[in-house]
């Protein structure tokens, strides 16, 4: 096995607990429309939502069509949305900023919207070297481009990197771009699996 030279973090449900089930309780609310219903007609447009090929207003008006409804008088904001459900995990946090004091190179890969991405540079985060978002790259995970572009923006070859995720589905199309990885369940067992790879 080669020396690993650099670590790639998902955020959300890595870095932070997954905010999927607070902005969709946001969302939904919003609506006016039960969550069991809402959730459907949100992930049909929320794809191109990540791939930035459609911005937040083209968003939240197809899925005001789609549900037959007019668009709130309190229109929706994804900043607000995605904030109130922003639970960072400080350990795992610390174990990026280490990791990076430490001389190995850091990145953040998320699938997320260019709202958020507003959002993650309003924190100050400073323990990444390369930040990659679907939504500025038009592709996303686990689609294999994505996780290239992460690699030569690294600088890294794919067996010099290690990807932590915590959907076995993103998991899978690293190992197809050829990185190791680390199948997130909790901070612990991550830290051991690293240094099984032995990065410490």
């Amino acid at each position: 096995m080669e020396k690993i030279e650099s670590v790639i973090f998902d955020w959300g449900g890595v870095l932070i607990e997954d905010p999927r089930p607070g902005i969709l309780q946001y969302c939904s609310e919003a609506f006016g429309v039960p969550l069991i219903d809402y959730i459907p007609v949100h992930d049909l447009f929320l794809d191109d939502f990540h791939k930035g090929k459609i911005g937040e207003e083209r968003f939240w008006q197809q899925i005001a069509d789609k549900l037959g409804k007019s668009m709130p008088k309190t229109r929706p904001n994804w900043h607000e949305a995605f904030r109130s459900a922003y639970v960072p995990k400080k350990e795992m946090f610390h174990v990026a900023s280490r990791l990076h004091d430490k001389g190995y190179i850091t990145a953040l890969l998320s699938n997320t919207e260019l709202p958020a991405v507003e959002f993650f540079h309003e924190q100050g985060y400073n323990m990444f070297d390369v930040l990659v978002f679907s939504c500025v790259e038009g592709v996303m995970k686990p689609e294999r481009e994505i996780y290239e572009i992460t690699l030569e923006r690294l600088g890294s070859k794919a067996g010099q990197a290690v990807f932590i995720d915590d959907r076995q589905d993103y998991i899978e199309g690293a190992e197809k771009a050829g990185i190791n990885t680390i199948l997130f369940e909790n901070i612990d067992q991550v830290k051991d699996e690293l240094v099984k790879l032995r990065v410490k």
